[in-house]
């Protein structure tokens, strides 16, 4: 008698830090894999996420573990990196599962702006991101901290700005840390002057700041971002993060020579490579899911759009695989 092969169903569980899972990431991930099962658990501790995974690792075997995934999710973005930290230390082989980390979108919203601006770079014939000076206001938040370290890594010189001197410093001390390089710097912008010096050399600015925050007036940017050339804004809530940016615009001139992209048009690429990512990791028996990944991915999707269109420029050749 032929013996019966068992199908197994791929299964999303959430863990989220959040006293509510975000309808977001489920509904994502539900429109990237309608077959999916979906599990989720809110308020989750490390404690409790070590227990979920254990628990999760064993019923099914080391095949059935393979189609078993892990999405941490929350606002807390050093428990969702804790709880990240605790997972890896639960699996062994066999039982070693797919983990996606996107803290409120922090990771692939980052990864979006940067490779948004990288783009209107290239096509504006002004290059790729190394050596160009960037800042991120409001960059200790989760997606300035990330957009802040993926600048780095691009080997850019990045200003960091907070209401907080500590804080910011903090984030740029542990970004050059990581890049080996002190490629980062932390300043305090609490008054417009402050915001100006911080902008005064910037050839790039990305607001990374909540929804419904101001970072940037522009009299601001236009008395002290001379040498701006590329402004993006994270925040489609009025108030804008810069004001006169709107979300739509995809490298319209907020000012003369001065070209801006907003949250909407990021917020397309964002969705594209949490698609993306959703799906490797489905299809990946094994492996972390993180921030690396995501802007990876959106490099990938940017060139492909550089190659379809335009080309590759003569500015964009180092960069374009």
């Amino acid at each position: 008698m032929k013996a019966l092969t068992k199908e197994f169903k791929t299964v999303f569980i959430f863990i989220d830090t959040d006293k509510h899972a975000s309808p977001f990431d489920i509904l994502a991930t539900i429109d990237v894999l309608p077959e999916a099962a979906i599990i989720k658990y809110e308020n989750v501790t490390v404690e409790d996420a070590e227990k979920i995974v254990y628990d999760a690792m064993f019923p099914r075997g080391p095949e059935g573990v393979k189609h078993t995934k892990i999405f941490i999710n929350g606002r807390n973005f050093e428990l969702t990196n804790e709880i990240l930290e605790k997972i890896k230390k639960c699996m062994f082989p066999p039982f070693e599962l797919s983990v996606v980390i996107d803290p409120r979108g922090a990771y692939t919203t980052a990864s979006a702006a940067v490779a948004k601006t990288l783009e209107i770079s290239i096509v504006k014939g002004l290059g790729g991101l190394e050596g160009k000076k960037v800042a991120v206001l409001a960059g200790t938040g989760p997606v300035g901290q990330t957009a802040a370290r993926l600048y780095a890594f691009e080997k850019a010189k990045v200003i960091v700005t907070s209401r907080d001197l500590k804080r910011s410093m903090a984030v740029a001390e542990k970004i050059n840390e990581e890049v080996k390089e002190d490629r980062a710097k932390g300043v305090e912008a609490k008054t417009p002057e402050e915001m100006g010096a911080a902008i005064k050399d910037a050839e790039i600015i990305l607001a990374a700041g909540a929804a419904g925050v101001q970072l940037l007036p522009l009299n601001t940017l236009k008395e002290y971002g001379r040498s701006c050339r590329i402004v993006a804004d994270i925040n489609a809530i009025p108030p804008l993060g810069v004001e006169g940016l709107k979300p739509t615009w995809d490298g319209k001139e907020v000012i003369p020579n001065v070209f801006g992209v907003g949250a909407l048009a990021i917020g397309v690429l964002k969705n594209a490579i949490e698609a993306k990512m959703i799906k490797m990791a489905a299809e990946e028996p094994k492996g972390i899911f993180d921030y690396k990944v995501a802007y990876q991915i959106a490099r990938e999707l940017i060139s492909k759009k550089l190659e379809e269109g335009k080309g590759k420029s003569e500015s964009g050749k180092h960069w374009l695989p």
